[in-house]
């Protein structure tokens, strides 16, 4: 099932979360991280939709639109993808969902890359092929198009007529992989990220791309990812007048140690880095330069990026408080358990060092602040990729700095109209935010 489809019915079944969590029960680092796609699951069944000022018992699934024909969008496989061997791990066909632009929007496009993580080992590789992050066998048929790829204009003001595309991701190394590895790893995995990629642009280039005006590639988490390594190979598809530029969205992992001081996350984008055979995927000045699992942290990519870029990230971002400042092998006595599942249940001391990783972001983005063509949303949420829900996107209750929603900052940055360079206040000071509580029951 599509995480959209599961956010627009989830808001009575929350109380699945309690039987989900025995997930983070697994010790090994590589499940944990490789299983980001079901974090966000999760995420779309925990997502608590009030801020630190509302009333908690609240009902907001009313404020979910209602939705209609338009809003849900049938899955396309790739099948020109099998000549060329371009396939998930388990060696069936990528798929995408396509909405065609209408009015001034028809020659525009935004596309958007799912997220879902990655995956380090053959074992968890394996465990990718049973769900949809690895298998189109698994994948929904028809997902909720909302968000940045919503049809409606009041909730999709700058992109609501375009060509919109949600681009599914099967290949576990965020579209970037090559198939080096697989005869000597012996098993019937693919690795196959970079053909699925070229397909991909082949495809939509066959469906109007090709006569674009305008164009945004954009991506969730491991998508956004996704879209910053291809950033400038996406720009050199189309021609010089074409605007293009590109958006991640919880897609800036930092390369930071955990609260033990162990670099769980360079260790684990290191054994991605070798296990999809990455290399030809990065910048070559990088690799010369740096240990190749470096190139693969967006504070390193976008060094490289000549386009356009615009950053939508949370300084407190969920997934990566749990995962790479606290990952669960570095808290056996379960001190920061609840604040794990709940930023309002950190004490003093942990927000103190929650506060120290949000430096370590802003310190991380000190010289992408300089870049005159570059944007940013850095929010203080508790939250995990904030483009692809309505609710985060552009509603009344939205989140908001300075009186800005993500939506308007992104068109600002896109359209030129004013610089959009947006870092909100520490935690808890933005009465605005959504925070994800996962004890929420």
């Amino acid at each position: 099932m599509a995480v959209e489809n599961l956010a627009s019915n989830s808001m009575a079944n929350i109380s699945w979360l309690h039987g989900l969590l025995w997930w983070r029960n697994w010790g090994k680092r590589d499940w944990a991280i490789s299983a980001i796609g079901f974090a966000v699951f999760v995420f779309a069944l925990a997502f608590v939709s009030y801020s630190w000022n509302s009333d908690p018992d609240s009902n907001l699934s009313s404020s979910f639109h209602r939705i209609t024909a338009t809003d849900l969008v049938d899955l396309t496989l790739l099948h020109n993808a099998t000549r060329r061997g371009a396939v998930c791990l388990d060696g069936s066909l990528p798929g995408y969902h396509f909405q065609k632009g209408f009015g001034s929007g028809a020659n525009s496009w935004v596309l958007y890359i799912e997220g879902g993580g990655w995956c380090n080992t053959i074992e968890s590789c394996f465990w990718r092929r049973e769900i949809h992050l690895g298998s189109s066998k698994h994948m929904g048929h028809r997902v909720h198009f909302t968000g940045i790829l919503s049809p409606h204009q009041a909730q999709n003001p700058e992109f609501f007529n375009w060509n919109r595309v949600k681009v599914q991701y099967c290949d576990g190394a965020s579209l970037a992989g090559h198939p080096d590895n697989e005869l000597r790893n012996g098993t019937r995995l693919f690795f196959r990220g970079q053909l699925i990629w070229e397909a991909l642009m082949d495809k939509f280039f066959s469906l109007g791309l090709s006569k674009a005006k305008q164009a945004l590639l954009a991506g969730c988490s491991a998508g956004g990812l996704a879209a910053l390594i291809h950033c400038d190979e996406f720009r050199g598809l189309l021609p010089k007048n074409v605007t293009v530029k590109c958006l991640a969205d919880a897609g800036f992992f930092l390369d930071e140690k955990d609260v033990i001081e162990n670099p769980t996350m360079r260790y684990f984008f290191h054994d991605v880095f070798i296990l999809h055979g990455l290399r030809k995927s990065l910048h070559k000045d990088c690799i010369a330069r740096k240990e190749p699992a470096e190139c693969l942290f967006p504070k390193e990519i976008i060094k490289s990026i000549a386009t356009p870029v615009f950053l939508l990230h949370s300084a407190y971002d969920f997934w990566q408080i749990q995962n790479i400042l606290i990952p669960e092998g570095s808290d056996p006595y379960h001190y920061w358990q609840k604040c794990r599942l709940d930023i309002h249940n950190c004490n003093a001391t942990q927000v103190e060092i929650l506060q120290g990783y949000r430096r370590s972001l802003l310190k991380a983005l000190k010289e992408f602040q300089k870049n005159k063509e570059g944007g940013m949303f850095i929010s203080s949420c508790f939250i995990h990729c904030q483009a692809w829900m309505t609710e985060t996107w552009h509603a009344p209750t939205s989140p908001r700095i300075n009186n800005k929603t993500i939506a308007e900052s992104v068109g600002d940055w896109y359209f030129n109209r004013n610089a959009s360079k947006k870092i909100d206040c520490p935690f808890l000071c933005n009465p605005t935010c959504y925070h994800v509580n996962f004890t929420h029951g």
